[in-house]
């Protein structure tokens, strides 16, 4: 079995589609483990907040069928095949991570460089895999989280009315 983590993103219904997401995934991938829901200003372009976490999950899938499997559950949840990297979106399940594995083929990043750029990526994954090892680096992503530069920080953790 394979231990993926996905970040999941949404500023369009995003009440509707961030349960809609983890009941797929769970469909998909079983028993997720799921980092508290943060709220983040967009990045990059004007646009409405977005809800944010990470989950971790199992599967014995290859990587590229895991991606594949995230592709079709943001189509079937609105996302369009043109979307731009910066702009509003119903779904964004992006791998993060899948085992050890250290890709780049151009449609496939892993680790993702999101991971160290991006508060609403970092804090989440650092919140349910705190002693996991970054692949290229080696530093755990508590370590990689507490030297993060939070001067500029716009986020913040959330209860949403539908998460229990």
């Amino acid at each position: 079995m394979h231990q993926g983590y996905i970040s999941i993103g949404s500023n369009i219904d995003k009440e509707k589609y961030i349960p809609t997401s983890l009941v797929a995934l769970t469909k998909h991938f079983g028993t997720l483990t799921t980092s508290s829901i943060y709220e983040s200003e967009a990045v990059g372009f004007e646009g409405d907040s977005f809800y944010n976490l990470v989950v971790g999950f199992k599967s014995a899938l290859s990587v590229k069928e895991a991606a594949k499997t995230l592709r079709q559950i943001e189509l079937d949840n609105g996302r369009t095949l043109n979307s731009q990297k910066f702009s509003s979106r119903t779904l964004d399940l992006d791998l993060l991570l899948y085992d050890d594995m250290i890709i780049n083929d151009g449609k496939l990043q892993i680790p993702r460089d999101e991971i160290e750029k991006y508060a609403f990526v970092l804090e989440p994954l650092a919140e349910i895999a705190p002693d996991l090892k970054h692949p290229v680096s080696q530093k755990t992503y508590a370590t990689i989280w507490e030297s993060y530069d939070k001067t500029k920080l716009s986020q913040k953790r959330i209860t949403p009315t539908w998460h229990t």
